[in-house]
C-alpha cells in the first residue's frame, strides 16, 4: 500500500551509532513493514560525521540487491569529500551509483549553510545527474547535524531558484515547524504543539517552486499534520501532488503514526482515494521513475 520515501538500515545492529539508537537490519525491518503495509522503502545512507560513523553506499546497494522487491537504494556523499573544494566534480561518482541502481541522494545533512559553496557545488552535480535529493535541516552551525538556514528559509529558497531542475525533498523539524507561523524564532528547531494560526513559509515554497517537495517522514512531518488536523486536511488536499509518505524508521520498534493518520483521513472521507494514493505511493513512483 505505501512506499516509504525515507528509511534507514544497517548491515549489523550491534552498536548505537548516535549513542542510543540501535538501527534495524534489513531482516528486522521487513516484518515491521509487513505490519505497516509498506510495500517498498528507500534506504538512505547515513554519512554525517557530526553524529554518525559514515555508512557505505555500497552497503545500501547490497541490501537492496538482496531484497529488490522491498528496498530502493539511495546514495550519499558529503560535500566536503574528495578535496573539500567547491570545485570537486561529483558527477562521475554519482553516475556510477546511478548505474548501480540508486534512485536518489540523501539524507544530505552536513552542518553547513545551504549557500555554502561546497553545498551548492554538490547540488549542482546532483541536478546534472538527475537525482532527487532529500536533506535534513537545522538552525545553527557547530552542534549536531543538518543544513543550516534561518526563520523564513531564505537560503533554501535561493537554492530552489538556483537549481530549478533539481527535485528537493524537504525534511526535518526546522522545515516542518514552519508549516504555520512561528510564535517565536526559537520554535523553528522544535515540534510546535499549537494550532496553525496563519500560514508559514512551507506552503508558500510548495506553491512557488515546482521542484519543492515535502517528505512527510519522522516526527517532524507527522507533527506538522497532527498538531492541527483540520488544517492538515486542507494542506494534504492542496499539495497532494507534492507530498510523499515516509517513516524515517531507524529502530524496528519505532512508532510510525503517519500511516494510521492518513488511513483514518481516508476512512473519514476527508482525504479522497485519489489524494491518498498519490501521497502514499504514486508520487514516489513518478518521482523515482519506478516500474
Amino acid at each position: 500500500m505505501f512506499i516509504d520515501i525515507h528509511a534507514h538500515a544497517y548491515r549489523r545492529s550491534g552498536f548505537p551509532q548516535d549513542g542510543y539508537t540501535y538501527f534495524a537490519t534489513p531482516e528486522q525491518l521487513l516484518p515491521r513493514y509487513d505490519e505497516l503495509k509498506i510495500e517498498k522503502a528507500c534506504l538512505l545512507p547515513l554519512i554525517g560525521p557530526e553524529v554518525y560513523l559514515p555508512q557505505s553506499t555500497d552497503d545500501i546497494i547490497d541490501m537492496a540487491a538482496a531484497n529488490p522487491d522491498r528496498f530502493i537504494p539511495f546514495c550519499n556523499v558529503d560535500p566536503r569529500a574528495l578535496q573539500n573544494s567547491p570545485h570537486t566534480n561529483f558527477g562521475d561518482l554519482l553516475r556510477y551509483w546511478k548505474d548501480c541502481g540508486c534512485k536518489g541522494i540523501g539524507e544530505v545533512m552536513p552542518n553547513l549553510p545551504f549557500l555554502d559553496p561546497l553545498v551548492q557545488n554538490l547540488f549542482k552535480h546532483v541536478q546534472d545527474v538527475g537525482f532527487p535529493l532529500i536533506f535534513d535541516i537545522t538552525n545553527r552551525v557547530g552542534r549536531g547535524y543538518g543544513l543550516v538556514d534561518s526563520v523564513g528559509l531564505p537560503q533554501l529558497e535561493e537554492t530552489l531558484r538556483n537549481f530549478p531542475k533539481l527535485n528537493i525533498l524537504c525534511h526535518g523539524p526546522s522545515f516542518w515547524s514552519q508549516i504555520g507561523k512561528l510564535k517565536t524564532p526559537a520554535d523553528m528547531a522544535t515540534y510546535p504543539n499549537y494550532p496553525i494560526e496563519g500560514e508559514g513559509v512551507v506552503p508558500t515554497l510548495l506553491r512557488r517552486y515546482e521542484n519543492c517537495w515535502g517528505d512527510l517522514s519522522a516526527g517532524s512531518g507527522y507533527n506538522a499534520l497532527a498538531r492541527d488536523p483540520e488544517y492538515a486536511v486542507n494542506f494534504l488536499n492542496e499539495f497532494q501532488d507534492k507530498l510523499l509518505f515516509g517513516t524515517d524508521i531507524c529502530s524496528a520498534k519505532q512508532e510510525a503514526p503517519l500511516a494510521a493518520f492518513l488511513l483514518n483521513l481516508r476512512k473519514e472521507n476527508k482525504l479522497s482515494e485519489s489524494a491518498f494514493q498519490k501521497i502514499a505511493r504514486e508520487n514516489a513512483v513518478k518521482l523515482l521513475k519506478l516500474a
